[in-house]
């Protein structure tokens, strides 16, 4: 990696970091330059203001890590009850990344820039509507394998997963707890038996 483009990403990585625990709109560009240590030339000469910076973050930064803990285990084989209660359980209980006391940082992206900035609300919109699309994959894969039953609606259960993820997201940031999440987890257990 050249020397710019590690200045870069490094810019990224740890503007991510403080946005993450402090919430985008209460980051200025002064304190990602104090934690990064690059100057305010360095920094605008990446990026033209901090809402492009912001929209780099979720392209380079999130929607790769999204990808792989959200997208890609919907692609598997098997049984998709499985599947996705798997990758729900991996989300919320093994993802070293993701911390409960500062919820899902695509949902707080969403809830600060989304009804301000058009931009923000494209790029994660892309990233929500790819992770509903993998769950339809995903259910639909199974009602052709005889795994789901005929009469569900791939859309429906993809919708109604994703809004339960959001919401236990804030409650664990709510209670600073992982317990709510086990509550979930049963539920959406026995949920998806109800598909079969």
């Amino acid at each position: 990696m050249k020397k710019a483009e590690a200045t870069r990403m490094g810019i990224l990585q740890k503007a991510f970091e403080l946005i993450y625990v402090k919430g985008y709109q209460t980051t200025s560009i002064d304190d990602i330059l104090a934690t990064t240590q690059v100057t305010k030339g360095a920094f605008y000469y990446h990026f033209r203001n901090k809402d492009e910076m912001g929209i780099a973050i979720i392209n380079e930064l999130l929607k790769p890590g999204f990808a792989a803990a959200f997208i890609e285990p919907l692609h598997t084989e098997g049984d998709p009850v499985k599947i996705i209660y798997d990758m729900m359980y991996a989300i919320l209980m093994k993802n070293e990344l993701l911390k409960v006391e500062y919820g899902c940082p695509a949902a707080n992206f969403t809830q600060e820039m989304a009804p301000w900035h058009s931009d923000f609300t494209r790029v994660l919109n892309e990233l929500s509507q790819e992770w509903k699309n993998a769950i339809i994959h995903c259910i639909r894969k199974g009602k052709k394998a005889g795994r789901i039953r005929a009469d569900v609606k791939s859309e429906q259960v993809a919708v109604f997963i994703m809004s339960g993820y959001w919401g236990i997201r804030n409650m664990g940031k709510l209670n600073n707890s992982r317990s709510v999440y086990l509550i979930y987890l049963k539920q959406l257990k026995d949920y998806l038996h109800t598909l079969q």
